[in-house]
């Protein structure tokens, strides 16, 4: 039986699509982007979070860890190396006071299929259904595969939210089960592109143009990070893109926030944007408005 590297289902979703929708987070990614807000996602393998606020610096950990990797300084500070873990889980099933967490884990089809359930009465009411998001999803494309087409026969309203770096003929299958793509746009320019995420845009180009032409609802994303795209060329970019392709489903601007600055410390990995700070409502609508968007909601 096929599974997947899971680090979430997030239940009674509200944004990921329109209505309640169950939204499955896929461990993995093949993008870096340097305002990651789900950065525990760029592994497929599971990892170890340690939140520092909850710590008590028992020391329990360091009694359980086989690979010696959690001590307690003199001070009481709570030191950890994630080189060399691999995620056995000791430590946490250790820990007292839930400061540290195992993130991913390999589920099976049914198992998934048995979350999306429980809220299954909720979908057709509210407009709702199921989200696979991630990391990138299409990364595990036999199971989403799987995933979609069990939902499509339950009759759930599908999405997928994707980088748009996949395979044509992944993202061509995937289309016949798919409702609608969230698609993001993360930068215009494409040495900028392979600066902050790690990846040309051009094939995410292609792919975007191949989804519209044959007829899949796409709704366009794109990440707005100051000082980063948050300049007039993106935002021309962006307008031309809603000219040049006017069957769009949508096309939403996506602020930036930084409640995955704290994720990225948890797991042991350097933030390089901390010094960026969220945009008021004021400049948001400014953006907006740049990009020849009436409203920050498709």
């Amino acid at each position: 039986m096929s599974t997947a590297s899971i680090f979430n289902i997030q239940r009674f979703s509200l944004h990921d699509g329109p209505g309640i929708r169950t939204t499955v987070f896929f461990k993995g990614c093949n993008l870096s982007c340097a305002w990651c807000h789900n950065p525990e996602s760029f592994s497929i393998r599971p990892q170890i979070s340690l939140d520092r606020k909850k710590c008590s610096s028992c020391g329990r950990c360091v009694e359980a860890c086989p690979q010696r990797l959690h001590r307690i300084s003199p001070e009481g500070t709570h030191l950890f190396s994630t080189n060399g873990c691999s995620a056995c889980g000791k430590c946490v099933d250790a820990c007292p006071t839930q400061a540290l967490t195992l993130i991913g884990r390999q589920m099976e089809l049914e198992e998934v299929l048995a979350v999306i359930r429980k809220d299954a009465r909720y979908y057709g009411p509210s407009g709702g259904g199921v989200t696979c998001s991630g990391g990138e999803a299409t990364l595990q494309y036999e199971f989403l595969l799987e995933l979609l087409s069990a939902c499509k026969r339950e009759g759930f309203h599908t999405y997928l939210e994707t980088n748009g770096l996949a395979t044509w003929e992944r993202l061509q299958k995937l289309a016949e089960v798919t409702d609608l793509f969230l698609f993001d746009f993360k930068h215009s320019d494409d040495s900028l592109h392979r600066l902050y995420t790690g990846s040309s845009n051009r094939p995410i180009l292609e792919n975007l143009e191949r989804l519209l032409g044959q007829g899949s609802f796409v709704c366009l994303r794109c990440p707005i990070i100051p000082t980063i795209n948050d300049t007039d060329a993106h935002f021309s970019a962006i307008r031309e893109l809603k000219a040049r392709y006017p069957q769009l489903a949508g096309l939403e601007l996506m602020p930036y926030h930084d409640i995955g600055v704290s994720k990225w410390k948890s797991i042991g990995s350097g933030y390089t944007l901390e010094s960026v700070r969220p945009p008021t409502p004021e400049t948001i609508a400014e953006w907006n408005r740049k990009a020849g968007i009436e409203s920050s909601k498709p």
